[in-house]
């Protein structure tokens, strides 16, 4: 009967929904800006400086003061606000010199993860721009366009620096590294395990 029928709200669904939006929604608008706006502004100047001016040493200028100031921003600001990474070097009282990687304890809770759509941007500018730089450096010195490989290493140096530290961040010791691929081949033998079995099974 009608009487016997209720409206039942679905808390655990309405908190999965807000769980994902939050996940995927940009947290450091500024920071994602950033993050992107120094790095592909090198790359846009450095493909469009000769047509803009005939002053390689203003070209050369601008490139580097861009890059400079994305390693900078990359490495102390869009890091940890968007994905809870750090690294950075300190130097000993004894004068040894040693570089630390941080990332960022997820809490119980989980208010502090970073969303998804963060990280992808993180990920992707961190990755994509050295490997654009790279193809300048082979592109410049194919062409023996000498002067511009001193701007390209810088590119090449700066950025795959950052990227050589947050991987290291992300991924950790080489202990790390080799526990992460022993339970990422226990899990795929698992499903592979499991699923022979259902196989089987029916």
């Amino acid at each position: 009967s009608s009487d016997d029928i209720e409206d039942v709200s679905l808390f655990d669904a309405d908190d999965d929904v807000s769980r994902r939006s939050k996940k995927s929604k940009i947290r450091h608008p500024v920071a994602s800006f950033f993050h992107l706006f120094f790095r592909v502004s090198a790359i846009v100047v450095y493909l469009l400086c000769e047509l803009l001016t005939s002053s390689f040493i203003a070209c050369m200028v601008t490139i580097i003061l861009l890059l400079s100031c994305d390693f900078w921003a990359v490495k102390n600001v869009t890091g940890r606000l968007m994905v809870g990474l750090r690294w950075w070097n300190q130097v000993d009282d004894d004068g040894r010199s040693h570089w630390v990687f941080e990332a960022r304890k997820v809490s119980a809770q989980g208010g502090k993860t970073s969303s998804e759509a963060e990280s992808r941007i993180f990920w992707l500018g961190l990755i994509t721009c050295p490997m654009i730089w790279v193809i300048f450096a082979f592109s410049a010195l194919f062409s023996f366009k000498v002067k511009w490989l001193a701007v390209v290493v810088m590119g090449v140096v700066l950025q795959g620096a950052n990227l050589y530290g947050y991987i290291r961040c992300k991924v950790g010791s080489r202990k790390n590294l080799t526990s992460m691929a022993t339970n990422y081949l226990g899990k795929q033998f698992l499903r592979q395990t499991m699923a022979t079995e259902d196989q089987a099974a029916s």
